[in-house]
């Protein structure tokens, strides 16, 4: 197994994971500032890592036969670059990319080598995350995405082949200060689940009974009492029905969804 990490050191390292053993196989530059995230992209696109940086870039990292090269640049944004975030693989080779300077961009990566690039305003001040719907399983043309903010709001987008962009569909209002992150459950049950994690140490769980997200958005804290610091970051597990979430406590705490629809605690992932 391999596991990427980033760091203010400029740097992106590689590990081989075995078991409780790991190995450094790789120290990645390209970067001219801090790096803040990275997400490794489908498996049938070859190993490829994307990472963006206070540098205002997303870079592309690419290994074949144990060698690790930067296969593009991505830079439209004109300040820091927050979150990057690859498309569901059915649209293939495609990156969201948020921003400082309150953009986002949905980047696709051709087989020739050239990019497709779609920019639109998001968040006053600056746009702090983004994460991909699941495809809708009726139509794969009907692309959606969320992205939250330094105006403590949290947006639906949708894709609107007749401008060639993301529109807003959805404001979702209900944080007090920054939103963090957002997390965009790729459960397949028949309602839609997304989490904001917020600077106001509240974790949002945003519902809506159609996996499309066409019907009217409903919100729910994920607990009553507020969490003990900045709540960062929110993931959700891959079959989509437990979110964790980790804080400015150093602590990652797990949550699950009872039968009447309250979220209950389901531990902490240990260290």
């Amino acid at each position: 197994m391999r596991l990427a990490t980033c760091s203010s050191d400029k740097t992106i390292k590689i590990f081989e994971v075995d078991g409780e053993n790991h190995k450094l196989v790789e120290t990645l530059k390209g970067h001219d500032g801090p790096v803040w995230q990275v997400a490794w992209a489908h498996p049938k696109f070859g190993v490829i890592l994307a990472s963006c940086s206070y540098d205002g870039k997303a870079l592309i990292w690419k290994e074949e036969n144990g060698v690790w090269s930067n296969i593009a640049e991505h830079g439209v944004h004109q300040a820091s670059v927050n979150s990057v975030s690859w498309a569901p693989s059915e649209y293939g080779a495609v990156l969201l990319c948020t921003s400082s300077d309150g953009k986002a961009s949905v980047v696709e990566f051709m087989e020739d080598g050239s990019q497709k690039t779609m920019v639109f305003q998001a968040h006053a001040i600056g746009a702090n995350a983004g994460s991909w719907a699941p495809p809708h399983k009726d139509n794969i043309k009907e692309r959606r995405l969320v992205t939250g903010g330094c105006d403590n709001l949290v947006k639906i987008w949708k894709l609107d082949p007749q401008v060639n962009n993301y529109v807003e569909e959805a404001v979702l209002a209900g944080h007090t200060d920054w939103v963090r992150d957002v997390a965009w459950s790729s459960s397949l049950l028949s309602k839609s689940y997304i989490a904001s994690a917020s600077q106001d140490r509240t974790v949002l769980i945003w519902t809506n009974d159609t996996v499309g997200g066409k019907s009217p958005w409903k919100k729910q804290l994920l607990t009553e009492e507020k969490f003990p610091d900045v709540c960062w970051r929110a993931s959700w597990s891959l079959s989509g029905n437990v979110l964790a979430i980790s804080g400015g406590d150093n602590k990652v705490t797990l949550w699950k969804e009872n039968l009447s629809g309250k979220w209950e605690s389901a531990g902490e992932a240990d260290q």
